[in-house]
């Protein structure tokens, strides 16, 4: 019951009061990418969202404008010479997730939930398996229970399994432990970074 009926509602109402508050904060995020590298502050990028559709999610750029397709393409690691000083600071504290707000306000997206996949990236979603696809069946998140447990060091086939099982059991009480798992990974910059990449060849096909 959660799910079909309040947890919208919820996401609708805190994302509009967290925009309220850190509209200042955004803006001044916003100047410093400008000035930091030639390009949009905003970066947008097709995912894959609610059942399957794909929608543009937001981010703050981190990136040289056009890097997502030079170099290790969608894997950024450490020192990465695409991202900006602006850019690293960014993404250690998280704050290119801002923009997303916008996505959950939209219905794009929920602050609590799967991550959205790139539509090519692990895999084009008619590629899904039909358990796998059931990962779609709750909109996707800026965080997420796969996040909370591993974050970027997590194997892509592991972590729809543990997305599924959020689709599984979501309720209050589970979106408030990642919402709080989710602060302590921010603020100690766990698994923040990409050791390699998290993409294994399924030796079964």
């Amino acid at each position: 019951m959660y799910h079909r009926l309040f947890k919208r509602g919820i996401d609708f109402f805190l994302s509009l009061l967290a925009l309220l508050i850190l509209w200042p904060l955004i803006l001044i995020c916003m100047l410093a990418v400008r000035l930091s590298s030639p390009g949009p502050a905003i970066f947008r990028q097709r995912r894959l969202g609610y059942h399957g559709r794909e929608f543009t999610m937001l981010k703050l750029r981190t990136m040289k404008v056009n890097s997502e397709h030079t170099g290790s393409g969608v894997y950024s690691g450490k020192n990465d010479p695409r991202t900006t000083k602006v850019g690293r600071f960014l993404r250690k504290t998280s704050l290119d997730e801002l923009p997303q707000l916008i996505n959950i306000l939209r219905g794009d997206m929920a602050l609590i939930g799967p991550r959205p996949p790139l539509t090519y990236h692990p895999w084009p979603i008619d590629e899904y398996t039909p358990e796998q696809r059931r990962v779609f069946d709750a909109r996707p998140g800026i965080t997420g229970w796969a996040q909370t447990h591993g974050r970027k060091d997590v194997e892509w086939h592991r972590r729809i399994e543990m997305n599924v099982w959020y689709v599984d059991h979501i309720s209050f009480t589970l979106d408030c432990k990642i919402f709080f798992l989710t602060f302590a990974k921010v603020f100690s910059s766990a698994d923040n970074l990409n050791t390699g990449e998290t993409l294994k060849k399924d030796e079964s096909t």
